[in-house]
């Protein structure tokens, strides 16, 4: 054996005559993946077998030239080079990893030689457009990818989480694995990869909440890798990884100065992953084309390494690959000697330029079919190694074998020792548990008891209403009316019970049914309490706030205008409803919530669902009907403003009509717009929706009916009305009304003769100022003429004296010289005063 740059040749003593076949090989030693360090031992066992057998190749002996490719593609570049262009020929070149097999494999071709590697695992191998000589005896990676997806099925996962290591082949064997687990119906949920330091991509992974993690990385990487998982909290019960499992055995519990993570913090953040790996040694106990077990080469390599550690020996595993490798070579060069020898070629004829003998070599090569310690190797149609798939998981340190896989024949054997630190396998993802929020039951129950209270209080008020309808107090209230409102209110008050009622009372498809009797009822219900209250003050309004000449035509109350008026409002939201039934009718919608996290260490979230009913336009159709209803209460308001003052026998409860106006219109004013900012709080929604029915029924019962049954009771009205009723019958009202207008009428006539007095009275007053400014004109001229006369006695007062000439009116100096009961301190006659007998004496 010779060390040096031209590498090493391994031979043994031979007969003399045999003539020497050349193998250039590339065994990567050291660097990222040391696979030769087993690997090489493994091919000398298998070269040394060969050459000593007489019926394979008995011409012929095969020598091996190595060199150490350190796994790194520029180095074998140069490494290449020094074989082809150094002597001898080399007939078959061997690369090991993936990296120098795609380099030397994609060159080969130039020199028409065959390529046979025993380690490289690269999916981009598979091309034979690029690669047209290339054959392996390790299955490409992708064969790990049918195991996962059978795996993935088995557990019942359908959404996972890759990360890889950039590089060509986990690159490629990912792809293939997307396409595969998009055909199975997987989704991979998160991909990250990295170059050399994984933190950020590990961050990522516990950011998006990955719980199936497939990695793909050499050996050194996952050191760096699972010392992040381990600072992520990325492992435990709720998480499994997927892993190459060409590993060495102790890969986590060997020192690493790359990574600040200790043993026992590694130990503990691999345990329970799950690896796949290429069946490389033989389970069966056969022998195969070399006459030896599994077993037995598995003892004869531990002879050759020295009693060195399996598990600290770079390529153990891949070591029988690397074996069969050279069977699989000697038997194909075997069987082209009897074809060439046919054709006049030998195989020491071979060179670079000799296409024939290539020819030949593949099409031996391409179809080998032996047993080798590595099991059954056969070749596909892309130089692929067809082999099963052994499925391990780590348990409490050290790997156990749960299972095998067969990719051509789909058969998973599996040992069902599979441990998992929960009970079960983890979830692929946070259970999300859907639940439906209902009602709260004694909410319910107890708004249902009220409700139930005010409709029996609304039966008992109609009830009084329709047995005192004959009686003139109740009849002077607009009964029928009355009764409207008593049913409307009644309506309201039954709406409460559909408005409770939720999915846990009744099924998805009768639950439509519900919301249309919330809406009908609540709806007609309004119309009729509230449409009957809004018509008595609308009538009292337009009649007592209208002019003298237009009060006389409408004073005489008309019932059926009053009817005619509830109906019309009630007929407008009939209409209005069923075009929204019709148009866009109500069904069933769920509202989504935050997701949120039960109590105790359970992988599990809550999401809240709730049921509401709704159309496609809903907002739409809740402003329609919203600002219809609001203008109504909004008049409402201020019509009982207006007729606050106003007193009439027509409508003897217009006031508290108003009051019931004044507290409806309030309460649905708040309601409506506070119902809809609460509507995803169902409790909350409910109270104040149905409390606000609720009080607003209670109001309008109490202050239109309670005052009516403590006035017939405390003064017995309901007996003396009745009895008369019975006795005068209907002509008694009439006489009555009768009496009232001629009471207007003479009160009228009154107040106009007043007022043409009290203008005679002004004018008079005119006359009397004139006269008194004219004597006192006259005065200062009579005073002289008289001052030489001689005094004549004073005049006495007699009253005949004081009377005006014959024709004039009397003469009135002050206000106390006419009746004092037609004056009063202002000047003004006194109204009560004003008796026919004492006018007559004033303007006679």
């Amino acid at each position: 054996m010779v060390l040096g740059k031209l590498g090493c040749i391994s031979s043994v003593a031979q007969p003399q005559g045999k003539k020497k076949l050349y193998i250039g090989a590339l065994f990567p030693m050291s660097g990222g993946w040391p696979g030769g360090q087993a690997c090489l031992p493994a091919a000398q066992m298998a070269l040394d077998l060969v050459n000593k057998r007489t019926d394979i190749l008995p011409d012929y002996e095969l020598e091996l030239i190595y060199y150490d490719s350190m796994c790194d593609p520029g180095e074998a570049t140069k490494l290449l080079y020094d074989l082809l262009y150094t002597e001898p020929i080399k007939i078959v070149l061997m690369p090991g990893c993936s990296s120098v097999s795609t380099l030397v494999a994609e060159a080969a071709r130039m020199w028409n030689l065959i390529v046979l590697s025993y380690g490289s695992s690269s999916p981009a191998l598979s091309n034979r457009q690029r690669f047209p000589t290339f054959f392996r005896t390790h299955p490409s990676a992708t064969l790990h990818n049918p195991t996962r997806v059978q795996l993935f099925q088995k557990w019942k996962w359908t959404k996972i989480a890759t990360i890889q290591q950039t590089t060509e082949v986990f690159t490629s064997t990912l792809d293939d694995l997307e396409q595969r687990v998009k055909e199975a119906g997987i989704e991979i949920s998160v991909r990250q990869s990295f170059l050399t330091d994984p933190a950020v991509a590990v961050k990522n992974l516990k950011r998006q909440d990955a719980r199936i993690i497939v990695g793909l990385f050499y050996e050194t990487e996952a050191r760096k890798v699972f010392c992040e998982v381990y600072k992520e909290k990325l492992y435990g019960k709720k998480y499994v990884w997927f892993l190459i499992g060409w590993y060495a055995d102790n890969w986590f519990k060997i020192k690493d100065p790359s990574i600040n993570c200790t043993v026992e913090q590694m130990t503990e953040a691999v345990e329970g992953h799950v690896t796949t790996e290429i069946v490389m040694l033989n389970p069966e106990t056969v022998r195969g084309a070399s006459n030896l077990t599994s077993q037995e080469f598995l003892a004869q390599l531990m002879s050759k390494l020295g009693g060195k550690n399996p598990e600290e020996t770079g390529g153990f595993q891949e070591a029988p690959l690397a074996y069969d490798a050279v069977w699989a070579l000697a038997l194909a060069l075997n069987k082209t000697v009897g074809p060439l020898k046919a054709k006049g070629r030998r195989l020491e004829d071979f060179n670079y330029n000799n296409k024939d003998i290539t020819a030949e070599i593949y099409r031996a090569l391409n179809t080998s079919s032996f047993e080798g310690v590595s099991g059954h190797v056969v070749f596909d149609a892309q130089g692929s190694r067809m082999a099963w798939t052994l499925i391990e998981q780590l348990q409490g340190g050290s790997y156990k074998k749960i299972g095998y896989f067969d990719m051509t024949k789909g058969n998973l054997s599996w040992y069902g020792n599979d441990r998992w630190i929960g009970s079960d396998p983890p979830a692929d993802q946070t259970v999300v548990i859907q639940k439906f929020r209902y009602l709260s039951q004694k909410l319910f129950v107890s708004v249902s008891v009220f409700a139930g209270l005010g409709i029996l209080m609304g039966i008992v008020c109609l009830t009084f209403n329709i047995y005192n309808s004959n009686v003139r107090y109740i009849q002077n209230s607009q009964p029928y009316l009355n009764n409207m409102t008593a049913v409307g209110c009644m309506m309201a008050l039954a709406a409460v019970f559909p408005l409770g009622i939720d999915g846990l009372h009744v099924r998805n498809s009768q639950f439509p049914v519900v919301c249309q009797f919330r809406l009908w009822l609540l709806g007609l219900g309004f119309s009729l309490a509230y449409g009957s209250m809004f018509t008595k003050i609308w009538w009292v309004h337009t009649v007592f706030t209208k002019k003298d000449e237009k009060k006389d035509k409408r004073k005489h109350l008309e019932p059926w205008k009053l009817y005619a008026t509830v109906g019309v409002l009630l007929v407008i939201d009939i209409l209005s409803l069923m075009v929204w039934q019709i148009v866009d009718p109500l069904h069933i919608t769920v509202e989504k919530f935050t997701k949120e996290a039960p109590k105790g260490d359970v992988d599990e979230l809550i999401e809240p669902l709730l049921q509401h009913c709704s159309s496609e336009k809903m907002n739409t159709w809740l402003g329609v009907v919203y600002g219809y209803k609001g203008l109504l209460l909004l008049l409402g308001i201020f019509l009982a403003y207006e007729t606050k003052s106003v007193s009439t026998e027509k409508i003897n409860d217009h006031r508290a009509v108003g009051m019931a106006i004044y507290n409806v219109s309030v309460l649905c004013m708040i309601t409506a717009p506070v119902t809809m900012i609460l509507s995803s709080k169902q409790d909350a929604s409910f109270a104040f929706a149905s409390l606000a029915i609720i009080f607003s029924v209670y109001i309008t019962l109490v202050v239109l009916f309670v005052p009516k049954m403590r006035r017939l009771i405390t003064r017995g009205e309901w007996q003396s009305d009745q009895q008369e009723t019975m006795k005068t019958g209907s002509s008694t009202n009439n006489n009555d009304e009768e009496k009232s207008r001629q009471l207007e009428r003479e009160n009228k006539e009154l107040q106009k003769i007043i007022q043409e007095k009290e203008e005679r009275v002004s004018e008079l007053r005119n006359q009397l100022s004139e006269r008194q400014a004219l004597r006192s004109r006259k005065r200062p001229t009579s005073s002289n003429q008289n001052h030489s006369s001689p005094s004549l006695p004073a005049p006495q007062n007699d009253p005949k004296s004081l009377l005006p000439p014959p024709g004039y009116p009397l003469a009135v100096s002050d206000n106390h010289s006419l009746p004092p009961t037609l004056y009063q301190p202002d000047g003004k006659i006194n109204r009560n005063s004003c008796h026919p007998g004492r006018l007559q004496l004033l303007y006679k």
